[in-house]
């Protein structure tokens, strides 16, 4: 199978017990804790999967001494998400979403939220509790906004912090 990512959606449309992936194949943590909890193996043809090394291009090595600053993120960040909102500011935005975040057993670590004539950008990183689904959680917070006055989008914070690290 040459692909450079799977994704939840490869593994369900394959529908196999073993999948075998190249060495470079990278695993989406969704899909790693979806092959767990089915009971998928994925291998290579030297074993077991293990995630590839990043590549970080021909400047790599002259952007880690030019740029020490910047570390790699750390590889066990532990079960965190990223909660961003955006819409028309009205009484109890706020409220509905730290509720949703309670109710899912979510603690809020960190919130930064800004105004600008009468619309709102709500982030707020959340820490999971261990083993948490994080599809449900997702699923459970996006539909927030009930009223389409604003939506709400969710992001695993290893890929955020990833994405986000230049």
């Amino acid at each position: 199978m040459a692909r450079r990512f799977i994704t939840v959606d490869d593994l369900v449309r394959l529908n196999a017990r073993e999948v075998v992936l190249d060495a470079d194949t990278i695993v989406t943590p969704q899909a790693l804790d979806h092959a767990r909890a089915q009971g998928i193996t994925l291998r290579t043809q030297g074993g077991g999967y293990v995630e590839p090394a990043p590549d970080r291009g021909p400047d790599a090595e002259r952007a880690a001494r030019s740029l020490p600053h910047l570390p790699e993120p750390e590889p066990d960040i532990g079960p965190g998400i990223v909660v961003t909102a955006v819409g028309k500011n009205r009484a109890g935005v706020l409220a509905e979403i730290t509720n949703a975040v309670a109710h899912v057993q979510g603690n809020v670590m960190d919130i930064s939220q800004k105004m600008v004539a009468g619309y709102f950008h709500l982030v707020i990183t959340v820490e999971l509790p261990q083993g948490a689904d994080f599809g449900h959680i997702k699923q459970h917070l996006e539909c927030l906004g009930g009223q389409d006055d604003y939506v709400v989008r969710v992001m695993h914070e290893r890929v955020f912090r990833f994405m986000h690290r230049v």
